[in-house]
């Protein structure tokens, strides 16, 4: 019984990674679609530029997403290692320590920023546009911890993504 219960485990975690390969894919495109940095003149002169601020909402909700995948599977995954998954602050210590992360605080700054773009509704488009160009930098700390995880858990668990269907798109981001 314990070892279908640990399959299961296994399972589960490698839908994790796959979902996090396709998050970060998405994640990547949706970047793409702009030219960075954004400028609050410009973005005001663009107000209703329909596909720009549809791809801008996009960028928000993958952002928000990737972290989200990234957060189960580094708790998932740590609890397959055996270590301790009692706070969240834990494991993103374990996973500094791995080399997962490169800093909390890094993460905390991801936390962050998403909260802010849920709740603040705010009409100064130099605002809105500093809070993208900050989106954007920090989607490469989410970028990186999805490709360190990929390999930790790889690595350490021997698991890898349910499938590949995004493997090669993922690998491609970090050419």
């Amino acid at each position: 019984m314990s070892q279908d219960v640990l399959s299961d485990q296994q399972r589960y975690l490698a839908q994790l990674l796959e979902a996090i390969q396709r998050c970060a894919w998405f994640l990547q495109q949706s970047r793409n679609k702009v030219t960075w940095p954004i400028d609050g003149e410009w973005l005001a002169d663009h107000k209703k530029d329909v596909e720009l601020f549809e791809t801008l909402a996009a960028l928000n909700e993958r952002f928000a997403k990737l972290q989200d995948s990234l957060a189960s599977a580094m708790r998932h995954s740590a609890l397959l290692a055996g270590e301790s998954t009692e706070s969240f602050l834990k494991v993103l210590a374990l996973f500094e320590k791995q080399g997962v992360i490169d800093a909390t605080s890094d993460w905390q700054r991801c936390r962050a920023i998403r909260n802010i773009a849920a709740h603040d509704y705010s009409t100064h488009y130099a605002q809105i546009a500093e809070h993208f160009n900050l989106l954007n930098e920090l989607s490469d700390i989410l970028l990186h911890t999805s490709r360190n995880l990929v390999a930790w858990c790889a690595d350490q668990l021997q698991i890898r993504p349910a499938s590949q269907d995004f493997s090669t798109e993922f690998d491609n981001i970090f050419l």
